[in-house]
């Protein structure tokens, strides 16, 4: 009955990038097969930012496969790394055995969500982007920069433009990841310096109107809008989306808090005009793109069916290496439990 305690340094050691985009790839097919818990929302405001909850499950396909359900508390207060210096993301993830409610452990979010928000990326851009590319990062944070080694992975970048609202943050990116890249990274200004040549568009900013527009975006492009992940916020302009193709992370979700409910709202679309999920895409189920020229837009809203692939991989790699700390949260009282591991050092 202990429950597994792993902060950021424990999810870091035993967790690559490349695996977190394997088993967000998996987490779709799963989903696009029926095997899942199916994904839910809660979200709440705040003063300078919010909360949201996200749950989701995998169901084992066979005995051998540990069903497994996650939800997921983050706070999300964009204005704290420049007011306190403390993330814009914390959080906490409580990872379940699925097949009998057992808690198997809290994992802090922080890493796993930037990880598996870029994988997602990375897997939509497999099936639908170009595969050499001129990339647009639109916000320059942390999230910037995974979204760039998570895309790397996936296919070939020639070349980087960063932009952000703050130019000395877009700078910084541009240092970092030019020789992490080992290609060019410019900073740009204004959205319309790279309109020309940008084949592959990442939006991830705390915006709350949008800044992306027809007039940007070249045929045969390929758009990851992340950053609208509740009611409040957008990236793209409600017409882009309708004159071109959307393929949503969660159909429902992206019609409730994603860019798409923007358009909804505006009239100009309906979700019966969104081609299809991604989980469909990676399934096969669903082709998503039809010809070089289309435009592609992947409604990013973040699922938990992200969150709990991740998690379970993080659970199981900590429980084979022997990190991260045991408790009994059904302790009668604290000295019992203290009293309980100091035995089990012991021996």
């Amino acid at each position: 009955m202990d429950t597994l305690v792993l902060d950021r340094a424990d999810v870091l050691q035993v967790l690559t990038p490349g695996e977190c985009l394997d088993a967000v790839e998996a987490a779709f097919v799963a989903h696009a097969h029926g095997h899942t818990i199916p994904p839910g929302i809660l979200g709440a405001r705040a003063t300078g930012g919010g909360f949201h909850i996200k749950s989701a499950g995998l169901l084992g396909r066979d005995e051998a496969a540990r069903p497994m359900f996650a939800a997921k508390v983050n706070a999300n207060f964009p204005g704290n790394p420049d007011r306190t210096g403390w993330p814009t993301i914390q959080g906490v993830i409580a990872l379940f055995d699925a097949s009998n409610g057992c808690l198997l452990a809290l994992l802090d979010s922080i890493e796993i969500t930037s990880l598996r928000t870029a994988a997602a990326t990375a897997v939509a851009a497999k099936y639908l982007a170009p595969e050499t590319a001129i990339v647009t990062i639109c916000g320059c944070g942390e999230q910037g920069r995974s979204q760039l080694r998570a895309l790397a992975s996936v296919r070939s970048i020639t070349r980087v433009m960063a932009l952000d609202i703050d130019a000395g943050r877009a700078a910084g990116l541009a240092t970092e990841m030019s020789g992490e890249l080992g290609c060019d990274v410019d900073v740009v200004h204004a959205v319309s310096d790279a309109a020309r040549d940008t084949t592959i568009w990442v939006t991830c900013t705390p915006a709350l109107r949008w800044f992306l527009g027809r007039m940007h975006v070249a045929p045969g492009a390929f758009v990851a809008a992340v950053g609208a992940d509740n009611p409040d916020k957008q990236e793209i302009e409600p017409a882009l989306l309708a004159a071109n193709v959307v393929i949503a992370d969660i159909l429902e979700q992206c019609a409730t808090i994603g860019d798409l409910h923007h358009a909804i709202d505006a009239g100009v679309m309906q979700r019966a005009d969104v081609r299809g999920e991604l989980a469909g895409v990676v399934s096969g189920r669903c082709i998503g793109r039809r010809s070089p020229d289309e435009i592609i837009i992947f409604d990013s809203t973040g699922t938990a069916l992200q969150d709990v692939a991740v998690a379970a991989l993080v659970y199981e790699r900590a429980v084979a290496t022997g990190i991260g700390l045991r408790i009994d949260l059904g302790a009668a009282n604290h000295a019992e439990t203290v009293n309980r591991h100091a035995a089990r050092a012991r021996s």
